[in-house]
């Protein structure tokens, strides 16, 4: 899976990121990398929620693997 991250800026010059496949992973940021960085991370942060409560989760093969 690949989330893609949307990017905007705001009329009052703040930038806004979202990951639209992650109800709730928005941010806002003084600069667009900022915006980036911030929703990454909370993207990660609703993934591992999910984990915890035993919903599912798409796989990211480019972040985890499973040695055999």
């Amino acid at each position: 899976m690949n989330l893609i991250i949307e990017v905007e800026q705001e009329e009052d010059g703040r930038w806004l990121a979202e990951v639209t496949d992650l109800p709730g992973a928005l941010a806002y940021g003084q600069t667009r990398e900022e915006a980036i960085s911030r929703v990454k991370a909370l993207s990660l942060r609703v993934l591992a929620d999910r984990l915890e409560h035993g919903e599912t989760v798409p796989e990211i093969p480019d972040v985890f693997s499973v040695a055999v």
